[in-house]
């Protein structure tokens, strides 16, 4: 078990270290964050409402499955602890990834149509 230190037992402070942990979670090491940024550079992966990358290339879909792998126990973590859907969860991160994305990078609506930002 997880030893927390008495420090972080009190709730703001909890949230905020939660918190900390969620980003460095989604976003991984600068290695894995970069190699995202390329693939969505070139087109070969897309972000998607649903708060999950979508390979659009054949050879980006290890890496894709790997970060959705990596969000979605994320995704879980926080729906579990809020009480809500994972999927809900998954649309909230969506949104604040679609803000911080780069022009160009392409993005899947919710109707299926790929567009870029």
């Amino acid at each position: 078990m997880l030893h927390i230190p008495c420090i972080l037992k009190t709730k703001p402070l909890l949230e905020i270290f939660s918190a900390i942990l969620l980003t460095l979670l989604l976003y991984g090491t600068p290695a894995r964050a970069d190699n995202l940024e390329q693939l969505r550079a070139s087109g070969a992966i897309g972000e998607s409402y649903s708060g999950y990358v979508i390979a659009r290339t054949p050879h980006a879909q290890a890496e894709a499955k790997a970060i959705n792998t990596r969000r979605r126990a994320i995704y879980q973590e926080k729906a579990t602890a809020q009480r809500v859907g994972v999927d809900q969860v998954g649309k909230v991160y969506a949104i604040e990834i679609f803000k911080k994305l780069p022009a160009g990078t392409w993005f899947q609506k919710e109707n299926g149509q790929w567009v870029r930002k």
